[in-house]
């Protein structure tokens, strides 16, 4: 592979090459991208107006977002930084990745802003960056826990040192929230780091190498921001990897998903959330350099992931041991970790792969884990988290799942960027028009890459309805092509243009372009069929042999012992399924459940000798486990589950015909 330079003359703090005026709030800025597709919408374009993503944003904002800056500061996470500028005598505290954890919740706060004005969260997101940019040393460089003592420790621990992921999830705050003020405060701080690292390291200077991936992508992501291609250059020697010369042992590399060149990895391996942040970094990378063998690689890897080592939820991630992906099929229930930061990664690396090609199943991938692993990954109330986002679960196991706060920060303001960030998913331009991605209740006003001012609304109850209406409203009548997603679940779908039903096919998991002169009130009506469906896994995954899990629409479901009748155990249930399973399940919608849910009813089975009467080992001819009393069995949305006190809980359930 060709060898990039990098050199050593940097102008510190040059703002050059920024635009006159600041480029739009976007969560990839892929304008000028060449080997993009699809171009992001702004986040600040598309209001999201009711139903299920705009009570989960609102309590975002208004609960999750202030308590969780009260535990940072209570937890000496902002004190970390007044002990360096001198501000507190206080010891230092947490794990040495507890500055990226500020970082996030500020990045948090800057999508918000995207999307509305709090005076507020921008006062506290100022006053931050002034701790921040206090604690910064004249060289640039800026983190709390290589000081002091560990000071002699910088860059002599890059397999586990989370330097660069520090610096990475700063990077992202600052660019979001210049992107959202036009304040710059942060991000010059920044790049004062950047700076710092590219006088000092890269080929023929010192080894850079990132423990943990994060560095890439805000790196090509400050690259789109400046137009210095310096920024990406180091992007790419960093994914290239200079492990051999920094003598790490094979297993650190694993781990780590770096350190080797990316275009070498073969499979999705170690540590998940690293493994997605490396191929999310590296989808930017392909964007804005067209390396062939980047896209191969990105393929191979995206194919064995999806085939072979996701949850029918989206999440990834199986093995507590390396929070690390398994074998393929290693998917076990109970034991999952699916820790909410890779599900999340999850969904970014498919943005990323969304953008580059264009292709239906990368919004698939999206809309799944958003709306399950993700989704569950914060409480209704939105101040308890989940770390680990399991698929069974006892009472006694469900105690510890829900917490206010961890020592490990990481998924809570993961999670509040990503809602935050939330309206810049709904849809994207291309050269020939528009794409919807994503449905529910919002309207776009934003426009055509050829400057036309475009405004789409939709009517919709979606996710607990299938029926999407929307309405399209350029300045003036002009052709151009909107491409509406077909979901890959939606087993039969129909798309009308103003009442008529379009010609041709309408398959699912892909977009259909719709072409035409659209003119100002034109109407598309998307009707996805969201009968219950009944789904089996791949026999290897031994967990779910004899079981199926239930989905409508988007959406998985689990089984919660809150709401089976008395006597009946979650785990001694069965299905009772016929021919038609899109019969057995009949939905409900209930707005005083679980903030106004859909749920699935099914007369179902309970065994005839629960499995706590069961010997340890029975010879075949006397074991008599099966579904024998009639059960009506209720089931809830995944993503709610653990919302009303421990309890027992599973997706996959043992069934009979």
């Amino acid at each position: 592979m060709r060898q990039i330079c990098i050199p050593a003359l940097i102008v510190v703090g040059a703002f050059a090459a920024y635009a006159a005026e600041r480029p739009p709030s976007v969560i990839l800025n892929l304008e000028k991208s060449p080997h993009a597709k699809l171009r992001n919408v702004p986040v600040s374009a598309v209001k999201i107006s009711e139903g299920l993503w705009a009570e989960r944003r609102k309590i975002n904002v208004e609960k999750s977002i202030p308590t969780l800056l009260e535990l940072l500061e209570q937890n000496g996470i902002v004190d970390n930084f007044r002990r360096l500028s001198g501000r507190k005598d206080v010891p230092r505290r947490g794990p040495l990745y507890t500055d990226s954890d500020l970082y996030k919740w500020m990045e948090a706060v800057a999508f918000v802003l995207q999307s509305e004005d709090r005076p507020d969260l921008r006062a506290n997101f100022d006053r931050l960056t002034d701790e921040i940019l206090a604690a910064q040393e004249p060289s640039g460089y800026l983190n709390t826990w290589y000081v002091e003592d560990r000071k002699a420790l910088r860059w002599k621990e890059q397999e586990r040192g989370h330097e660069l992921y520090c610096l990475g999830h700063m990077l992202q705050a600052a660019i979001a929230y210049y992107r959202a003020t036009g304040n710059r405060k942060l991000l010059d701080g920044g790049i004062k780091f950047v700076d710092y690292l590219l006088r000092d390291f890269g080929p023929d200077k010192q080894p850079l190498l990132a423990g943990h991936p994060e560095i890439e992508l805000a790196l090509v992501e400050l690259y789109r921001v400046t137009g210095n291609r310096q920024h990406l250059d180091l992007a790419g020697y960093i994914l290239r990897g200079d492990g051999e010369r920094l003598k790490l042992r094979p297993q650190q590399l694993v781990y780590m998903f770096s350190g080797k060149p990316f275009t070498q990895r073969t499979i999705m391996e170690g540590h998940a959330v690293r493994a997605a942040y490396a191929t999310s970094g590296a989808t930017d990378y392909y964007i804005e350099t067209g390396d062939a063998e980047y896209r191969r690689t990105l393929n191979r890897l995206w194919n064995d992931m999806v085939t072979s080592k996701m949850y029918i939820t989206g999440g990834i991630g199986s093995r507590a041991a390396g929070e690390a992906f398994g074998d393929p099929y290693e998917l076990p229930n109970a034991r999952a970790y699916t820790e909410s930061c890779a599900a999340i990664a999850n969904l970014m690396w498919n943005w990323r792969m969304l953008a580059a090609a264009g292709e239906a199943k990368y919004a698939d991938v999206i809309e799944l884990a958003l709306h399950n692993s993700i989704n569950s990954g914060m409480s209704l109330e939105g101040t308890l988290y989940c770390y680990r986002n399991p698929l069974e679960l006892t009472a006694e196991a469900a105690k510890g799942i829900r917490n206010p706060w961890y020592s490990t920060t990481c998924c809570p303001p993961n999670l509040e960027r990503t809602f935050a960030s939330l309206p810049g998913l709904y849809y994207s331009t291309s050269r020939d028009g528009l794409y919807v991605h994503l449905y529910g209740p919002n309207e776009m006003n934003w426009k055509l890459e050829d400057g036309t001012p475009l405004k789409v609304k939709q009517d919709t109850r979606y996710p607990w309805d299938g029926t999407v209406d929307l309405t399209v409203n350029p300045a003036a009548a002009k052709e151009f092509t909107i491409h509406v997603r077909i979901p890959e679940w939606a087993e039969a779908a129909e798309v009308q243009v103003g009442g008529r039903r379009i010609a041709g096919p309408v398959k699912a998991g892909e977009y259909i372009p719709i072409k035409r002169r659209w003119a100002p009130g034109d109407t598309v009506r998307i009707a996805l069929d969201m009968k219950p469906r009944a789904i089996k896994s791949h026999p290897r995954v031994v967990d779910n042999q004899g079981r199926v899990a239930i989905m409508r629409g988007p959406i998985v479901y689990a089984l919660e012992q809150h709401d089976q009748p008395a006597g009946v155990d979650v785990f001694d249930t069965f299905f009772k399924l016929s021919a038609d399973p899109a019969k057995d399940f009949t939905a409900e919608f209930r707005k005083d459940l679980l903030g106004g849910v859909v749920v699935l009813r099914h007369r179902g089975l309970s065994a005839t000798r629960p499995a706590s009467g069961l010997s340890l080992y029975e010879p075949v001819q006397s074991f008599d486990y099966k579904g024998g009393k009639p059960a009506d069995l209720v089931l809830i949305p995944y993503y709610t589950f653990l919302n009303r006190g421990p309890a027992a809980m599973q997706v996959w359930t043992l069934y009979q015909k």
